[in-house]
């Protein structure tokens, strides 16, 4: 198998490297990941004429990629940076309304790609613990409509963005696989209120709540009671983004450490020339390259059947959970002291690293779910 990317890709990976190199610094960066925002409309913009939203989704939905491969390509690059825009909305929101929405609902993919809408996955709960298929939230049927109630919790960029993906139980019980339903809301809608905070990692996230608020029929994305597999398909999309970040910023913290190994003296010598930290040094390298193949078999499964394509997702996001958390510690205590401060970058590395792994499912979460789905496999 040829793991080399198209020159498509490579040209795009190397615009995007070059673009958060020059545009987004580790300054630019933290003014914009602790602001009141948590994003920049206008580097949000800029990210969209470069086409970076673009790659996330195939030609007949207005984009110019939409391969699994794609989608690593591009969030490699935006860990590399620790970019806070909302990519990861716009990717799970824009794949669910590909896989299942009408004409006038894949038509909003467009706003997406060029930046001009913010569209937020409103799913997870207070007490859903990453099951995609616990859900309290209720939807009803109201004259010609639905009447959705309930609360939804750490909604990246929820209180910023201006299209909302919402889960809503319209039958069966909360842990119920059937029954699940997805409506399109637009966050200004009457009874939307929205709380916005920070992330320790930078950006902002939301917790939702819906009082009695009436959508129309058109809300509707998909068939009713059927939303756990559309579910499934925009959750593993993101699943592979954030694995694919975390690669790129392993690679980021990996050559920071090199970096300071080769400079940093003690009795006279480069700390570099340490054997123990050598060994250190290579056994990193090597799951961090063990972490990269995750990715590729990921994303390489992306398009494939539902048990192979979320074996493989939950298979690197085990990866990743495990090696992520290696690489930020490790980093930190090569650097010594130092490795903690916030003056640093690699301490914002580490940090994101860490989060990564609960966001989307943590790796005793993922365990799990590749075993249960092992299972179904041998059945």
């Amino acid at each position: 198998m040829n793991f080399e990317h198209t020159e498509d890709r490579r040209m795009l990976a190397d615009t995007l490297n070059r673009f958060v190199s020059e545009q987004y610094g580790f300054e630019t960066r933290n003014a914009i990941a602790y602001g009141d925002v948590g994003m920049a409309p206008a580097l949000w913009n800029q990210f969209a004429e470069l086409g970076a939203i673009g790659a996330l989704f195939a030609e007949d939905d207005g984009g110019f990629g939409g391969a699994g491969f794609d989608i690593a390509v591009v969030f490699e690059a935006l860990g590399r940076g620790l970019v806070v825009e909302p990519f990861l909305g716009a990717l799970m929101v824009g794949r669910a309304l590909a896989a299942v929405g009408t004409s006038a609902q894949k038509a909003l993919i467009a706003n997406l790609v060029d930046g001009s809408s913010i569209a937020a996955l409103a799913h997870d709960e207070p007490a859903s613990h990453y099951e995609l298929s616990r859900v309290a939230t209720r939807a009803e049927r109201s004259g010609d409509g639905w009447t959705l109630s309930g609360a939804k919790a750490v909604v990246l960029q929820g209180d910023h963005a201006n299209l909302l993906l919402v889960s809503a139980r319209t039958c069966a019980e909360v842990d119920s696989e059937d029954g699940i339903s997805l409506f399109l809301v637009p966050a200004d809608t009457a009874g939307v209120s929205r709380r916005g905070m920070g992330r320790m990692d930078g950006g902002r996230v939301a917790e939702i709540t819906f009082d009695k608020v009436q959508v129309g029929a058109d809300a509707l994305l998909g068939a009713e009671g059927q939303g756990l597999a559309t579910l499934e398909v925009a959750v593993g999309a993101g699943v592979l983004a954030l694995c694919a970040e975390a690669v790129g910023a392993m690679e980021v913290a990996k050559r920071d450490t090199l970096e300071y190994l080769q400079t940093r003296k003690q009795f006279g010598v480069a700390i570099g020339s340490f054997q123990a930290l050598q060994h250190r040094m290579a056994d990193l390298l090597l799951e961090i390259e063990q972490s990269r193949s995750a990715v590729i078999n990921a994303a390489a499964a992306l398009d494939g059947d539902r048990l192979t394509r979320e074996r493989a997702l939950s298979a690197a996001k085990v990866t990743i959970g495990r090696i992520g958390a290696l690489v930020a510690e490790e980093s930190v205590q090569m650097h010594g002291g130092i490795g903690m401060t916030w003056e640093l970058p690699l301490s914002h590395y580490a940090k994101r690293l860490v989060m990564i792994d609960h966001e989307l499912g943590d790796e005793d979460h993922h365990l799990a779910r590749f075993i249960a789905l092992g299972r179904e496999t041998a059945q």
